[in-house]
């Protein structure tokens, strides 16, 4: 709650009582919680797996965490947040937990599921989704083809 406190006076020059804290997060997590287990739509044509790696505080201490993005396209061409979830480090087993949440919420159907190329990541979307063709993601590609490439200048 202090550091919440500490952040709040150095960005906004105001001070808020921990009490008032603890009720605004207590509210916060509550509608995450339910936002988190909302149903979704059966069908996604297009659904984006990847993670990002943050530096988070622990305790007062500045740790790694990653953070599990599912985002959708659904049948009427928009983008959708499915989820988000967080982590020590990225591994197959805990896209393997996504996934499973993806079904349990709804999901009967995912068309290309794009990903990085992560050791078991593929494994995982087709233990759940067996019928599904799982797509490097076209950023990933480039990424992982410059390594190949040699400029010179």
């Amino acid at each position: 709650m202090s550091e919440i406190q500490s952040h709040l006076e150095e960005i906004y020059h105001t001070e808020v009582s921990k009490e008032l804290i603890s009720t605004v997060t207590d509210g916060v997590i509550e509608e995450v919680n339910k936002w988190q287990n909302i149903s979704l739509d059966n069908v996604y044509p297009i659904i984006y797996l990847d993670c990002i790696h943050i530096k988070a505080r622990d305790n007062h201490t500045i740790i790694n965490k990653a953070v599990y993005l599912a985002i959708a396209i659904n049948m009427e061409g928009k983008k959708e947040l499915l989820g988000i979830r967080t982590g020590k480090n990225e591994g197959s087993k805990f896209w393997l937990q996504i996934v499973t949440e993806l079904r349990n919420r709804g999901v009967q159907k995912i068309y290309v599921p794009c990903v990085n190329r992560l050791k078991g990541f593929p494994e995982a979307i087709n233990s759940i989704f067996p019928e599904t063709i799982v797509q490097l993601c076209i950023v990933h590609m480039i990424r992982n083809s410059v390594k190949y490439v040699r400029i010179r200048i």
